[in-house]
């Protein structure tokens, strides 16, 4: 199986960034992992809300394929603790799809048509971070994640 994770727009903090590579590369000792960017949108201050879910919904349904399970990073999501995170993923493992997607939306969020292709929806927190250090805190899950399905030491039980 591979993990694919989608967001929308670049990381420009390069502490961030250089954060998040690191965790890439410690997953690839684990899973076929890859961060997909879709560029953020130009001249969006001439789109609505609306339009901009719209068109940022369109950029992320052409980077599914049909065989994917597409799940939704959503403030409106199920919420897992880290052990139960692990369980999921092994879950989809042992389901025997091919490519399991989890997308990070834009700054409004998801449009219908992405919503209704999703196969479910997970949240990090009921608070709300920026985009880019989602990247990071999902990431970093991800890596604990496959350590707990490990028994390796990272994960203090």
């Amino acid at each position: 199986m591979t993990i694919k994770l989608l967001a929308i727009g670049k990381t420009d903090n390069k502490q961030l960034a250089s954060i998040i590579e690191d965790y890439v590369k410690r997953l690839g000792h684990y899973i076929k992992f890859n961060l997909e960017i879709i560029p953020d949108l130009k001249n969006t201050k001439n789109l609505s809300e609306e339009q901009q879910k719209e068109k940022e919904g369109t950029l992320i349904l052409n980077k599914i394929n049909t065989t994917d399970v597409l799940i939704l990073l959503d403030e409106q999501g199920k919420t897992l603790n880290s052990i139960d995170f692990s369980s999921y993923l092994q879950k989809h493992m042992n389901s025997g799809i091919k490519q399991l997607v989890f997308v990070i939306g834009g700054p409004y969020g998801f449009s219908k048509d992405v919503y209704n292709k999703a196969n479910g929806k997970l949240s990090l927190s009921k608070m709300t971070f920026s985009h880019q250090m989602i990247r990071l805190f999902f990431i970093e899950q991800l890596y604990r994640g496959f350590t707990i399905l490990r028994n390796e030491p990272y994960h203090h039980r």
